[in-house]
């Protein structure tokens, strides 16, 4: 089986861009022995500061040709970000209307089995509580899709969330998006979980 990931540092986690068949040091590189010793290849596209714009960039020259069986795809949290550090929003809508022709496409492709990861965030300061509603319009459109492409959702914010109720941010995500090797842990967990419940269907 082929299996391919696509996102931004989440996902990236340092891997090296030159090498193929670096998997960074996060929940790819969690989920991939097991995957490999099922006799998946593994592919990690993550590229950190990534939007969904920024996939739709390189969708036709570096996904696609993956031609995936299983693809797993986590974006949003930059949509959110850009918002507040760069005054660069990215709406809801446009989210959305980014993302679902790029679904579209791989299906009509390659028809995988699709793992759609829902953005997290843990806010760090106060302030940063409010960037929340912009997130939550981000994570209805992931849900949506989701839904309306029979996929897998992996729902982060939840996991993240009910986590930090019972450990400090210093071990799950320091900055509220990137996660410690605890984070990518729970991260590769709610993976798992998801791909189960595909698995069943």
């Amino acid at each position: 089986m082929r299996v391919t990931f696509i996102g931004d540092s989440i996902t990236d986690a340092g891997r090296d861009r030159s090498d193929p068949d670096s998997l960074g040091d996060g929940y790819v590189s969690l989920l991939a022995p097991d995957l490999i010793a099922a006799g998946a290849t593994v592919r990690n596209l993550g590229i950190a500061g990534d939007r969904a714009a920024d996939l739709a960039s390189r969708w036709e020259s570096e996904l696609l040709p993956t031609a995936p069986e299983l693809l797993t795809v986590y974006v949003g949290v930059n949509d959110m970000w850009r918002r507040f550090d760069s005054d660069d929003p990215t709406t809801a809508e446009d989210f959305e209307a980014t993302l679902r022709p790029l679904l579209e496409r791989v299906v009509a492709a390659h028809a995988p089995r699709l793992i759609l990861m829902e953005p997290y965030f843990l806010p760090v300061t106060p302030a940063q509580a409010g960037w929340l509603d912009d997130l939550d319009g981000k994570r209805a459109v992931v849900r949506r899709l989701a839904r309306d492409f029979d996929a897998a959702l992996v729902p982060l914010h939840e996991v993240f969330t009910g986590a930090a109720s019972a450990r400090p941010l210093s071990e799950l995500a320091p900055d509220g998006v990137h996660p410690t090797p605890y984070g990518s842990r729970l991260i590769a967990d709610a993976w798992l979980a998801a791909a189960s419940i595909s698995d069943s269907r």
